[in-house]
């Protein structure tokens, strides 16, 4: 396959550049923040994983105060020092921009928005999008993920070894430089067995006996993987406190390709026939509608009662309800549990994801619908002020 626009990408950022005078792209390691950068032909590009790069910014403000136009900072978790100094300089003058550039999300969001309050944009790069590679390449997608070097790999046993290799050098090399201690080894085996949940609800207890540490163990190992972009907690919707509902987190690997090598799933035959195939579609299927969505991970849930209703992804848009369940199956059919979901959640709409190709209803707010699809439905709904086509 041949390189691979991210026109959508590309949109959204050049709009937060115009917008505001700093912006910074997020995401994992080998997500495309680099190469997405270079679209935008900055005047001045640092990047701290190169030497000389970082030499030059030892006196930050030496390098940075006298120049001018589109300014990209490559690696800024290197350097998390350098936000105030940034505001300082954007504030003195208009005629900078900043478009920095990093992999590790909770603490450096932290560090800009304290310092950075107004002046500056976040914006989410994970792999791929199902609409950067086309329907045709939908398996594809999910067996290897959207990191674009196991997306693009000749063939699935080259997509495999390098996943294996990005895990291993995300262990040994990147979390060390986030500061984090744990031993490689630890963290590997954490992160194995934690793919075992994988589209399940978490119980850091059992998951803390299991793993022989404690619960805030657990949670703190969690933190670490989820503040790297690589797992998903989704939380559970809880408005009605005196309602029988889960109240923990369900987990997803964010990346379907490297779940598959956690889980040695090497190849589209073993994956129709493992026993985690319904999990593994519900969580490239969740991360494929997530990227639609574009909403920040606070404001996504799940819904879950002790009775077994059950709805996959809930959010709020409009001022309405909004819901999704995730079928791996020819032609989904109406469920009890989808009924309850409306009536309970009020949903204003209700998707029924599925790989097939054929949009259908269920009833009247409720519609089957294609993962292929989603992005021009949900283009529709924008365009017709909410209403399901």
């Amino acid at each position: 396959m041949e390189m691979v626009e991210r026109n959508q990408d590309v949109q959204a950022v050049a709009k937060l550049i115009e917008l505001f005078p700093v912006t910074t792209i997020l995401g994992p390691r080998q997500c495309g923040k680099t190469t997405l950068a270079r679209f935008f032909k900055a005047d001045h590009l640092f990047d701290l994983e190169n030497p000389r790069d970082a030499a030059r910014l030892d006196q930050p403000q030496l390098a940075l105060e006298n120049l001018a136009g589109l300014i990209v900072i490559d690696e800024i978790q290197r350097m998390p020092d350098i936000f105030p100094l940034l505001r300082f300089l954007v504030d003195r003058d208009d005629h900078q921009k900043y478009l920095i550039l990093g992999s590790a999300s909770r603490d450096l969001i932290q560090q800009s928005s304290e310092t950075l309050a107004g002046r500056i944009a976040y914006y989410q790069l994970g792999g791929f999008r199902l609409s950067d590679v086309g329907s045709k390449y939908m398996n594809a997608l999910w067996l290897r993920g959207g990191l674009p070097r196991s997306f693009l790999s000749a063939t699935d046993e080259e997509s495999l070894i390098w996943r294996r290799q990005y895990i291993s050098t995300f262990l040994e090399r990147d979390i060390p430089q986030l500061g984090i201690t744990i031993p490689a080894r630890t963290l590997r085996r954490f992160w194995t067995m934690l793919s075992h949940y994988h589209g399940q609800i978490l119980n850091y207890s059992e998951l803390g006996r299991s793993f022989g540490v404690s619960d805030m163990t657990v949670r703190r190992y969690c933190e670490i993987l989820e503040g790297a972009f690589m797992i998903r907690l989704l939380q559970p919707w809880a408005v009605n406190i005196g309602k029988r509902i889960v109240r923990r987190p369900k987990l997803f690997m964010r990346d379907s390709g490297l779940y598959h090598a956690l889980m040695s799933i090497e190849t589209e035959d073993q994956l129709q026939s493992t026993p985690k195939l319904g999990a593994s579609w519900e969580g490239f299927a969740l991360e494929s509608i997530c990227r639609v969505l574009n909403r920040e991970e606070q404001e996504l849930y799940f819904w879950r009662t002790h009775s077994g209703s059950e709805l996959d992804l809930l959010w709020q848009w409009g001022g309405l309800n909004w819901g999704v369940e995730f079928k791996y199956q020819d032609a989904p059919r109406l469920t009890r549990s989808m009924k309850a979901a409306m009536e309970e959640l009020e949903l204003a709409g209700l998707w029924v994801i599925y790989p097939g190709r054929t949009s259908y209803r269920l009833a009247e707010k409720i519609l089957v619908l294609p993962l292929c699809d989603i992005g021009v439905v949900w283009n529709y709904m924008i365009d017709k002020e909410w209403g399901l086509p």
